[in-house]
């Protein structure tokens, strides 16, 4: 059946004065590029040195924007969308940190094994409140966590097998992710559904 909804106009597409947009499609955008990019070299699919784009957009647009999107999630009261956003912001950040100063050091397999474990960890607990959300986001943060635990399982076991499928994993969490931002930013331009996100 024919939907009967017209396409809305310019005017009817904007913002209207006083409300709040989702700054959810920013923070999975964020998150979508630099784990893509990240994943491809764990993958062993592009070269090392790309870890230098990953670094750039590590601080920028995974790190800062998603900061940006969860404290824009902290006055829409959206508790979920704040810890999200800020815990994975702060972890580009802290990760581009990490591997300018400190992964050349003594015992770094078991130093990144337990950095990556601990937001392995928290992105556990947080797929439970996926369940309350949408079918989209299960899907990321399930795939997430898996990331995370395999690659702290190869960098503690100094594994590059492991870490290659770490990163297929981490290109398919960071397709979800694109997918997920791509549903919410099209479904709300267009005022209709156009993307299933799977809502509970």
């Amino acid at each position: 059946m024919a939907s009967t909804e017209t396409r809305p106009s310019a005017a009817e597409n904007t913002t209207a004065v006083g409300a709040t947009a989702d700054p959810g499609p920013l923070g999975l955008a964020g998150f979508a590029a630099t784990t893509m990019v990240l994943s491809f070299v764990n993958a062993g699919i592009i070269d090392g040195s790309a870890v230098n784009a990953v670094l750039a957009l590590a601080l920028f647009y995974g790190g800062l924007g998603q900061i940006i999107a969860g404290l824009l999630e902290y006055r829409r009261g959206n508790t979920f969308g704040v810890t999200a956003f800020c815990t994975y912001g702060g972890f580009w950040l802290a990760f581009a940190f990490y591997v300018w100063f400190f992964k050349g050091l003594n015992n770094a397999g078991s130093a990144t094994g337990m950095f990556l474990l601990m937001f392995g960890i928290v992105t556990a607990f947080l797929t439970l409140s996926t369940l309350r959300i949408n079918g989209a986001l299960l899907v990321v943060f399930v795939l997430l966590t898996l990331t995370y635990v395999v690659l702290a399982i190869g960098a503690f076991a100094g594994s590059q097998g492991l870490n290659k499928v770490g990163g297929v994993i981490g290109i398919i969490t960071a397709i979800a992710a694109f997918y997920t931002s791509a549903a919410v930013v099209t479904n709300a331009t267009w005022k209709r559904q156009v993307l299933p996100i799977f809502p509970f």
